[in-house]
């Protein structure tokens, strides 16, 4: 024997989880019930419009702006990379200077060897000659180094460049590919969007609230639904033959107890 299907608690945007009180606000005003759920179908099509239009688009929206997060950061590695190569040159270029001088000095020392007094001049002089022979070594080692460090980072200077250029096309090929699909819906969006606002102004405010904040959860923004074969055309849960005569009266809020989605008459579709 099967198990009855349970019903999972859903989450309204109503007091107790009812319609109560959209009941009482939407029976005021000159709209009948009917028609006022006629105009919540009737902005759930164009919106689902809407977001078909935006489907078609894919994933190119999100492709165009991680190409361009892409390319910000590939600018800003390569302004950080020329920065340092500067540096670096500079480095090798004021070690060169600090050779030379050193280079200069052993040969002032060693002439003046030549003509000391004493041994204490002399053995000064050695040790001028040693500490200088000392930076020496030490600046052509620095210098082989950043000479080393140099040819590095011009390469990865030059990859980073030929990944920006590529980014770069291809951030233009996917602009142009998305300002295509744009272009070809873009008359038709606008007009979708107008309609979706003027249908928007003739609802209830706490019932537009109440449309949006289910839309927003609800799966494929699907807000409003009709019952089809017996069952929510939403999360096609069974819905029981009472209340398929109440939703089919139209005079009153019904919700799927199920998914939380507004259900309104299937004949709405007809009218279509």
């Amino acid at each position: 024997m099967s198990a009855a299907k349970t019903k999972i608690q859903v989450e309204t945007p109503l007091d107790g989880g009812t319609f109560i009180s959209l009941q009482k606000s939407a029976v005021d005003g000159d709209l009948s019930m009917e028609s006022k759920l006629y105009l919540l179908y009737k902005l759930q099509q164009t919106d689902s419009t809407i977001d078909q239009i935006h489907l078609l688009r894919g994933e190119l929206p999100l492709e165009v702006q991680d190409l361009e997060d892409d390319i910000l950061g590939l600018t800003t590695r390569t302004d950080n990379l020329m920065h340092e190569i500067k540096e670096i040159e500079k480095a090798v270029a004021q070690k060169k200077i600090d050779l030379e001088n050193s280079k200069s000095l052993i040969e002032k020392y060693t002439a003046q060897q030549n003509n000391v007094k004493n041994n204490r001049e002399y053995d000064s002089l050695s040790k001028e000659i040693e500490f200088q022979g000392l930076e020496v070594q030490l600046s052509e080692k620095r210098i082989k180094e950043n000479a080393l460090l140099l040819a590095e980072r011009k390469a990865l200077l030059d990859e980073t460049k030929k990944a920006l250029e590529e980014r770069k096309l291809d951030l233009e090929n996917k602009k142009k590919e998305l300002d295509s699909i744009v272009s070809e819906t873009a008359k038709e969006e606008e007009e979708l969007l107008k309609y979706s606002e003027e249908l928007q102004s003739q609802i209830d405010a706490r019932l537009l609230a109440a449309y949006k904040k289910v839309r927003t959860n609800a799966r494929n923004g699907l807000a409003v639904v009709t019952v089809r074969r017996d069952a929510c055309s939403g999360c096609f849960n069974k819905i029981p033959p009472q209340r398929q005569l109440d939703i089919a009266s139209s005079k009153k809020i019904i919700v799927c107890e199920y998914c939380g989605r507004i259900l309104v008459n299937a004949d709405f579709e007809a009218q279509e």
